[in-house]
């Protein structure tokens, strides 16, 4: 479980990772929250940034499909959202003179 929960925060090294083995072993950890301890789920997810009524909607749209796995592609997806974005807010910050950042 931890080894999962270390990929999630770690996720910027994605690239050392191939994203087939990443979603797949995310979907068992997911899958297994989902049977033994969903109030984990559920925080984790607060805790990610996972939006709720996405989330709902994709899981009632695909009803026949992979609960896991679903969730496994939203982690991820946002996952890289965030990194995305901090690489542009870091870009944006270098433009900066030395002297006027705090």
């Amino acid at each position: 479980m931890e080894n999962v929960l270390y990929k999630i925060a770690a996720i910027d090294q994605i690239k050392a990772l191939t994203q087939p083995s990443l979603l797949n072993e995310l979907a068992s950890f997911i899958n297994d929250l989902i049977i033994n301890d969903f109030a984990q789920l559920v925080q984790m997810l607060y805790r990610i940034d996972i939006s709720e009524k996405k989330l709902k909607k994709l899981l009632t749209d695909n009803a026949d499909k992979d609960a896991g796995k679903i969730i496994a592609e939203m982690i991820i997806e946002r996952q890289l959202q965030k990194i995305k974005s901090r690489q542009q807010f870091s870009q944006r910050d270098n433009n900066i003179d030395e002297n006027e950042k705090w």
